[in-house]
């Protein structure tokens, strides 16, 4: 049973939903810069903009769950992606606080729903030799998303109202995407559990390219007629080592969220701005750079996880996040740190230009912004977002250490050594990619594949709602809380969280390489 052309195609338009999650995800670093000018926000109020689509996501998670295993995987991107275009349709005609939190709720709701049911049916409709490869590619289309909103940022920065055509640009995709997955098939399995036998082996038969698909019938239907029956409640009862099961899955997203990514992502261009990228287009630009180690980092993890294992890339990522945690906070150690709230300012330039001796604040700034980005730390889904901005705000703090040597005293006291620059940046990009090939991927395809059938998107979504609360924890009081944070010992907190994480995935996590879902869930049953 091959992967055919229709299964690698039925899976790559599922995926455009990651590619949609993770430009909204990024696309709020760039917009925020030009919204908070024009409707002059406060701190408050520009974190509760970024919030508010952590808001419709934490709310979809809690909810989809029931809609994924009720009325199908298929049916539920469909109406996904068209949330997804009524959400940017209402942002765009208006310039308003309030709109622009219910649109982004709206938009928030699409890619928390868009996401659980992605990762489930690509799942389901996978060949067992290729699963990790389909599934990881939703995982790649984000970070991709991601590199796009980045991308979009720069390009409209200087435009007037560019903010508008930064969120108009998906609504194209996201209508297109609706239209295609209606004619794609039904997931195979969630076509058993509604006991349409027929269309199922047609299905299996189309995606597997083969006459005869009644052996892997066979085999879904003596799984799914045991699953079935598991109700909610289920999830945290001890039959079929379900609330083992459970516990693994929601150890996991905490450790995705609190060892290193999430909402830098959300203020990148904010901060940047703040330290020294004097306009709204080298800000944005120089976020950029980490969208593309992201997406480099992502592709091998995908491209050979089947053949080596998803719970050996989790090892790896973790341990390589481990070391380079450790450089950041030994190095930040020998560098001044005195952060000065970011978003106080609605005119960053005048923010810097106005103290003679800011150099040394804006150091502080970037610094911090390092140990928060390690602090910070999510998933995602959307976890690796975090290590984006800091990474930008490390390349400022290089380029403003070079750029303003005018500023005497505060240079010559030595504070900042190229060395140390150059070591602090270079441990800030290994550690993005040893997230992009370790938890970020790694950890959605193990929760995809851990759940029995009749209840995993419920499963799915209970940990995902367990994702984005945590996620929106941090966003809502990211701005007011960096200032009282210390770099270094944020990044030793982190070291301790990824050699956590690196613990947890040895004694925990199982190896899934090379098996069909069944005999996953009948292991694990035991």
């Amino acid at each position: 049973s091959g992967c055919g052309t229709f299964t690698f195609l039925s899976s790559a338009i599922a995926a455009i939903s990651g590619l949609l999650m993770g430009y909204e995800l990024g696309l709020i670093s760039g917009a925020l810069l030009q919204i908070s000018s024009i409707l002059a926000l406060s701190c408050k109020e520009q974190e509760i903009i970024v919030s508010s689509l952590l808001f419709g996501a934490l709310f979809a998670s809690l909810t989809g769950g029931f809609l994924i295993d009720r009325f199908g995987r298929r049916l539920a991107i469909i109406i996904a992606s068209s949330l997804l275009v009524l959400g940017s349709l209402i942002l765009l005609p208006y310039e308003s606080y309030e709109i622009l939190i219910v649109g982004r709720i709206a938009i928030g709701i699409s890619i928390s729903l868009s996401s659980i049911a992605t990762c489930v049916y690509i799942a389901e409709i996978a060949p067992q030799h290729r699963r990790g490869l389909l599934v990881s590619l939703n995982e790649l289309m984000i970070v991709i998303g991601i590199l796009f909103a980045y991308i979009s940022n720069y390009a409209f920065a200087s435009v007037s109202h560019g903010w508008k055509y930064m969120f108009g640009l998906v609504i194209p995709l996201g209508a297109l995407q609706a239209i295609a997955m209606y004619f794609l098939p039904p997931s195979p399995r969630f076509l058993v559990m509604k006991n349409n036998d027929e269309a199922a082996r047609k299905v299996l038969e189309r995606l597997r390219e083969t006459s005869d698909a009644t052996k892997e019938l066979t085999v879904i239907k003596s799984s799914l007629k045991d699953e079935h029956q598991y109700s909610f409640l289920d999830l945290f009862r001890s039959k079929n080592n379900m609330r083992a099961r459970m516990l693994v899955g929601l150890a996991l997203v905490f450790f995705v969220q609190t060892t290193g990514q999430p909402n830098i992502l959300f203020y990148a261009s904010t901060v940047l701005k703040s330290v020294g990228f004097q306009s709204n287009e080298a800000a944005s630009l120089a976020s950029t750079g980490v969208g593309v180690v992201k997406v480099v980092s992502t592709v091998p993890a995908t491209v050979f996880v089947d053949q080596v294992g998803s719970k050996t890339f989790l090892c790896i990522g973790s341990s390589v996040m481990a070391v380079s945690l450790v450089t950041m906070g030994l190095v930040n150690r020998n560098i001044h740190v005195n952060f000065t709230n970011v978003c106080r300012s609605q005119s960053p330039e005048d923010f810097f230009l106005q103290r003679p001796g800011n150099f040394t604040i804006t150091n502080g700034s970037l610094k911090d912004l390092f140990a928060r980005m390690a602090s910070t730390e999510r998933f995602s889904f959307d976890a690796q977002k975090s290590s984006d901005v800091a990474r930008t705000g490390e390349l400022n703090r290089t380029a403003l250490a070079g750029g303003k040597s005018t500023r005497g005293s505060h240079m010559e006291s030595g504070e900042v050594p190229v060395v140390l620059k150059w070591l602090s940046l270079t441990s800030l990009l290994v550690y993005v990619a040893a997230f992009s090939i370790g938890l970020g991927p790694m950890s959605w395809l193990v929760l995809s594949e851990i759940f029995p059938g009749g209840i995993r998107g419920r499963a799915m979504a209970l940990t995902s709602s367990m994702n984005w609360g945590i996620n929106l924890l941090i966003s809502l009081t990211f701005l007011t809380v960096t200032e009282l944070i210390g770099l270094s010992w944020v990044c030793f907190i982190y070291t301790i969280m990824s050699l956590a994480s690196l613990a947890f995935v040895i004694v925990f996590i199982p190896e899934t390489k090379g098996c069909s879902l069944e005999q996953i869930s009948m292991e694990l049953a035991k």
